[in-house]
């Protein structure tokens, strides 16, 4: 890390035992990290962001070359009336779920709407695998590039024009990018304890890959494989899964 890090960490008494504290790791590797011998993970970027309030960019004293293009919520038009055909408390399960992802991963240079889209694919397909429950219960439907969400573009406008998420354009590498940004806190009420055990552990194994290897990984999924293109998955597949993509114990000898 440079001067501007060190400055940054002093500014906000984070002192070398206090990163330690927060990394989980010894004194002496959070000084190796301090003073650039050693690299921080994605987990602890994403830590140290939450600590100081601040975006990971802005901790590796970074500013992408990116035009960013803020598309806030029209001030004079009538309320979005996109027909959403899935049950509202489902809807208010999508919307918190996606602001507690975002919240969590959203300011990442590889979290852009692909990304999330097969997040909160394997989220729910997953959770109904492991417990045969449904988590959000969103409907997705099979794209050349794996599942996408139906209802999630529906949702997301009325999400900006009630304020509570921000869509921003940029560019990843070379790729055009859509990244959203929470404006508000998630409702943890809508979710079980259990739900964002879930959540959190999908985000941990699959938050730091880019959309071409999240894509790629969802190209595995029976789920995916078995369904037609632009037709709906069936959440009842995912009981076909192999060891490739099954998060699921089955017991052989039953």
């Amino acid at each position: 890390m440079n001067d501007k890090f060190k400055q940054l960490l002093s500014n906000n008494n984070m002192s070398h035992e206090k990163l330690a504290d927060l990394f989980g790791i010894s004194r002496p590797t959070a000084a190796k990290i301090v003073n650039g011998d050693k690299e921080m993970t994605i987990s602890e970027l994403r830590k140290l962001s939450e600590a100081l309030g601040i975006s990971i960019d802005e901790i590796l004293g970074e500013q992408p070359a990116r035009e960013v293009v803020l598309e806030k919520s029209p001030e004079r038009v009538s309320r979005p009336n996109e027909r959403i055909s899935v049950p509202a408390e489902n809807v208010e399960k999508f919307k918190n779920v996606l602001l507690y992802i975002t919240k969590k991963i959203g300011a990442l240079p590889n979290v852009g709407q692909t990304v999330l889209y097969k997040i909160l694919y394997f989220c729910d397909f997953d959770y109904y695998e492991k417990y045969e429950e449904q988590l959000i219960g969103a409907r997705y439907i099979r794209n050349h590039f794996g599942p996408t969400p139906v209802e999630f573009g529906a949702i997301v406008k009325e999400m900006v024009y009630d304020g509570q998420i921000e869509v921003v354009k940029t560019k990843f590498f070379d790729k055009e990018q859509t990244k959203y940004i929470p404006v508000v806190e998630p409702d943890l009420a809508v979710l079980t304890g259990r739900e964002l055990g879930h959540i959190d552990e999908e985000i941990d194994r699959l938050g730091g890959k880019t959309a071409t290897e999240l894509s790629d990984f969802s190209h595995k999924d029976v789920p995916w494989i078995v369904t037609a293109e632009g037709k709906e998955i069936l959440y009842e597949t995912v009981f076909y899964r192999t060891e490739d993509t099954s998060v699921r114990y089955y017991d052989d000898k039953l």
